[in-house]
Formats: structure tokens, C-alpha cells, sequence
């Protein structure tokens, strides 16, 4: 039996939209029948942009936000039927920082919460000791969360999803804002954790996370997963054309719409690095894409678009959302 089961979920939110004194009600759907499994000792990666329904399929399954329809179970237990449960078999580290309390020290916090869990003093006392070496505030156990940096206080956020050693983890965009080093550090402790035999679900918008982490990789936009695979063989999907990146300057949008009218082009979409300095990258996705180049640049120097670097790529993550959604990640 899976450890993690979800099964049609979905979840609708009302919000009013106008001006102050004619606001409209409107329905948003932020998931839309998601389904999946995870199993012990496997990673699942929910790969999407943001306001894809990431955040919100975190909150349905540790309980903070009810599902509008369908049912997960965790570790067997509901999570409309048995909430208390579900807590009980789940680790969870949410997007941000506001899970912690900034006037306690770092070992304060993670004292309250093992509080929380009504977990043994001797056996909490130990349990934070370890973990607080293990995300490296040893030395700062003592310091106010206040004046912890955002990498410190990130990695206290980790620590106190670990606390209890839950079955299920709960990892909502871990390394958001983390410098290299504690992006790193923060992976090799989810690696390790799946040999451990957890069932972990990871939101990410890091396409490179994502393919580095997971078993299996589920797409989603919109509120639907609408591709879920081992990351190879997502990318082994869009292998049958031949992507073509182009670093370019003077870059126009709508310069993507004309590339998109040639023949031999399934898809393009242009990836801004510098939007006021109209500088990025074109991603192509073509059949015979060394016989369509020439009229691609033809097409970008006729517009006054700069092209500094032109290069052949094997497929990434990105390019399995492009050629499925017809835009970036990023976008």
C-alpha cells in the first residue's frame, strides 16, 4: 500500500473581483481532480509554475485547507475522516518562514513543537540536538530567531518538519531563496531521507531540483497534472525534435507568434533574463532544426533582434512544459 494516496482531489476558492463598490464574486479553481500515489523510499516531484496549485495541494494534505472534493490518505488515514492522524504520520515544512516564532531562540522552537507532538522530554531533548547539527545551528541554538538569516531560519524549518520522524514528508519549495550552499545541503538531506524510507512529496518551481531529486515527476498547471513520469522518460518524450536555444538581445514577444507560423516549428516561447534591457533566450522546438535555422535568424535579424549565442540542447524538464503548455516555467 502506498504511503501517500490522493485521489480526485479538488479544491475551488470564491474570491470578488471589481472596484470597490461593484465587486463581482468569482469561482477560482485551484486543483482540479489531481490524482497520484507515493510509496515508501520515493520521491515525487510536483513540478509547475507558481499558481499552478502546488501550495495548495500541501495544505490539503497536512489539513490546513479541506478539500472541495475527493480524499487523501496518508499512511492509510483520511485526511477529511481523520485529520488527527494524518498529522500524527506527517512532517511538514511549508514555503517561507512564518511557521516559526521569531522571539524564541531556534532550540525554543523546536522544543514547542516537539511539545506539540506530545513527544517524550529525554527523547526531544536528543532528537533536537541531532537536528540542529544536522542542518548546522548547532552553534546558534541559543540565538533569537529574529536574527537568524533567511538560510538559517529556512534550514530551522527543515529541522522542525523532521522532528517527529513521520513516515510522510511535506517539503513545499525547500531551498526558496537559499544561497548554493544551503540549496545544497537541503538535497543531500532529502536524498538521504528517501534511503531512509520515507515517502516524500516535493513542490518545486526549480526545474534542475526537481530532475535531480525525484522518482517520478508530475507536472501540473492550471490546477491538472497533465504529465506524471520518471524525469528521463518525461525528457525522452520531447527527444523526437530538436531544441534549439538563441541568447539574443532587442528581444520582442512578439517575435515568438512569427516563429510559431514556420512549418517545421512545433513550439517557441522566449525566456526574459532582463525584461527592461529586452534581453533572454528563445527556446525552439523543431523537426530538422539545422535545415529551419537559417530562416530563424533570418527572421530575428530582419527585426533588429541581436543574436549572441545560438546552441543544440538535450531536453530538460522546461522543455517537456513547453512543448506541453506552449510556455516557460517561468512565464
Amino acid at each position: 500500500m502506498p504511503l501517500v494516496e490522493v485521489q480526485a482531489l479538488s479544491k475551488t476558492f470564491e474570491t470578488k473581483e471589481g472596484r470597490l463598490f461593484n465587486r463581482v464574486a468569482k469561482k477560482v479553481t485551484a486543483l482540479d481532480g489531481v490524482s497520484f500515489t507515493i510509496s515508501k523510499g520515493e520521491i515525487l516531484g510536483l513540478l509547475g509554475p507558481n499558481g499552478a496549485g502546488k501550495t495548495t495541494m500541501i495544505k490539503m494534505l497536512c489539513t490546513l485547507v479541506q478539500p472541495s472534493s475527493g480524499d487523501a490518505y496518508v499512511n492509510g488515514f483520511s485526511i477529511m475522516k481523520a485529520p488527527g492522524k494524518v498529522r500524527e504520520n506527517l512532517g511538514v515544512m511549508l514555503t517561507g518562514e512564518r511557521t516559526l516564532y521569531w522571539k524564541l531562540t531556534g532550540k525554543e522552537n523546536l522544543e514547542y513543537f516537539a511539545a506539540l507532538y506530545h513527544m517524550n522530554r529525554e527523547e526531544s531533548a536528543k532528537r533536537i540536538e541531532y537536528l540542529l547539527d544536522l542542518v548546522g545551528l548547532k552553534d546558534r541554538a541559543d540565538t533569537y530567531v529574529e536574527n537568524y538569516s533567511t538560510g538559517m531560519r529556512i534550514r530551522l524549518s527543515f529541522a522542525k518538519a523532521l522532528l517527529h520522524d513521520a513516515p510522510v514528508l511535506l517539503f513545499d519549495e525547500p531551498t526558496l531563496g537559499l544561497d548554493p550552499q544551503s540549496s545544497r545541503l537541503i538535497r543531500e538531506m532529502i536524498l538521504d531521507l528517501r534511503k531512509k524510507g520515507h515517502a516524500i512529496l516535493l513542490t518545486t518551481h526549480y526545474m534542475e531540483e526537481a530532475d535531480l531529486l525525484s522518482d517520478r515527476v508530475a507536472i501540473i498547471d492550471h490546477g491538472k497534472i497533465i504529465a506524471m513520469a520518471a524525469p528521463s522518460a518525461l525528457k525522452q518524450s520531447v527527444k523526437s525534435s530538436d531544441i534549439i536555444e538563441i541568447e539574443a538581445r532587442n528581444l520582442q514577444p512578439e517575435i515568438v507568434e512569427r516563429l510559431k507560423t514556420f512549418t517545421d516549428i512545433y513550439d517557441a516561447v522566449a525566456l526574459f533574463n532582463d525584461s527592461a534591457a529586452h534581453s533572454g533566450v528563445i527556446k525552439i522546438h523543431a523537426e530538422k532544426g539545422k535545415e529551419v535555422l537559417p530562416g530563424i535568424l533570418d527572421a530575428l535579424v530582419r527585426r533588429d533582434i541581436g543574436v549572441t549565442k545560438v546552441t543544440f540542447i538535450e531536453p530538460t524538464l522546461e522543455d517537456v512544459f513547453i512543448e506541453l503548455t506552449g510556455r516557460g516555467l517561468r512565464d
